[in-house]
């Protein structure tokens, strides 16, 4: 799954990005072409999608940059992996996911029809699946190992897995994060229903954010002009190969089959806009 670097040893390889670790303790964060979908790998990349990923996380990671510090060291890393990867310093990583949402879909969208709540945060009745919310809500996840799913936990649950002040911290950072840039995406003609962020303590104790941050894998980017609350939105992210596995009669308990040729172009095609519009450039 990964490829020798000089210079660099392999750690381990996670679904999309594979890590590497240096004589300096540095890090070195590659992102690959993979995707994933279902909490599996699929066996199919989509081809540019680590570039583009990569450069999307510096775009947000410099937008940030006033609030909050993040693990970049560097981008000139080695030729073969040339903007598709970041020199980073390792974070102790929360364990937690910390997801933002500020419409109702996905796991919370199947959560609120049981209990009209998310997370345990009570919702307003009637809502559908991408109603706006009343306000936008913090709801984190656990950090499922592969082939697992990830489970959404209270902040109760979330206080008790990293303490109360820190949870206060990831709960008012994350937002932060995702009304900026639910504010920004706004103004390109997106709406950011929602994402998640990753966070972790450096040597020096600041908290600091890493991985990757709102990219169509880690949050969803839905067309404003087309918003209809009711149902499935247009949008700028992998929901579309989520779709295609839903239809494909794929029973989720097996490997994942092969994405069709036309699957991977609208998916790239997809990446691609959503990169485009927010950052003004091509990728």
């Amino acid at each position: 799954m990964s490829t020798m670097i000089d210079g660099w040893d392999h750690l381990r390889s996670g679904k999309v990005r594979d890590l590497y670790t240096n004589s300096k303790g540095q890090l070195l964060i590659v992102a690959s072409d993979r995707i994933s979908a279902f909490d599996y790998i699929l066996p199919t990349p989509i081809p540019g999608k680590g570039k583009l990923l990569t450069q999307l996380s510096l775009f947000w990671f410099d937008m940030f940059a006033d609030l909050v510090p993040n693990h970049l060291i560097s981008v000139e890393v080695p030729d073969g992996v040339k903007d598709r990867a970041v020199i980073v310093k390792p974070l102790h990583m929360f364990p937690i996911e910390c997801v933002a949402r500020g419409y109702l879909t996905g796991s919370g969208w199947v959560e609120y029809q049981n209990s009209q709540s998310v997370t345990g945060i009570p919702l307003p009745k009637g809502l559908q699946d991408g109603s706006k919310l009343p306000e936008s809500i913090f709801t984190p996840a656990t950090k499922a190992e592969m082939g697992d799913h990830d489970e959404n936990i209270s902040f109760e649950k979330t206080s008790t897995i990293v303490g109360e002040s820190d949870a206060q911290t990831l709960r008012s950072l994350t937002l932060q994060l995702y009304t900026t840039a639910l504010m920004y995406a706004a103004t390109r003609g997106i709406i950011l229903a929602d994402t998640k962020f990753e966070f972790g303590r450096d040597n020096d104790g600041k908290i600091c954010l890493g991985d990757e941050a709102l990219t169509p894998d880690s949050s969803r980017f839905w067309a404003a002009d087309s918003w209809k609350p009711g149902g499935a939105q247009p949008s700028f992210d992998k929901q579309y190969v989520r779709d295609w596995l839903l239809a494909s009669g794929w029973d989720r308990k097996s490997p994942p089959p092969e994405l069709p040729q036309e699957v991977v172009e609208k998916t790239r095609e997809r990446y691609e806009s959503a990169f485009t519009l927010l950052t003004g450039r091509k990728i």
